[in-house]
């Protein structure tokens, strides 16, 4: 399958490291979807929210990254946001989760929860 974002080929709008793969896919597994959306919102004490959903379909519109068995499905909205994201799934003695390394992230909350996007990205 060849990806195709913002008209530039082969060039994948995020990519994943092993462990999220790994996770992802399990994910999959486990409940039986076709993938996992991730999208951005606004929220938070620093404006927007990643959102990450389980789906069963594919909207003809999501960009489509698929890994080691994993499928990511960007919602339209978000695909600006997101472009050039390492999606990471990391373990702690505390906690466990998917983390988001985003070049197009300016400032975040303390938290690490809520994000700011350079502004110009809205306007394209």
């Amino acid at each position: 399958m060849e990806i195709f974002m913002f008209g530039i080929p082969g060039k994948q709008a995020v990519t994943m490291t092993p462990r999220a793969a790994t996770q992802i896919a399990r994910l999959m597994d486990k409940g039986g979807h076709t993938g996992l959306r991730i999208g951005v919102k606004k929220g938070g004490c620093a404006g927007m929210e990643y959102t990450m959903d389980y789906v069963d379909q594919a909207d003809p519109h999501d960009e489509v990254v698929e890994q080691d068995g994993a499928r990511i499905l960007i919602a339209p909205m978000a695909q600006m946001f997101l472009f050039g994201t390492e999606i990471d799934y990391e373990v702690s003695l505390l906690e466990s989760g998917f983390k988001f390394k985003n070049p197009n992230v300016v400032d975040a909350c303390g938290c690490g929860e809520s994000i700011k996007f350079d502004e110009s990205l809205a306007s394209r």
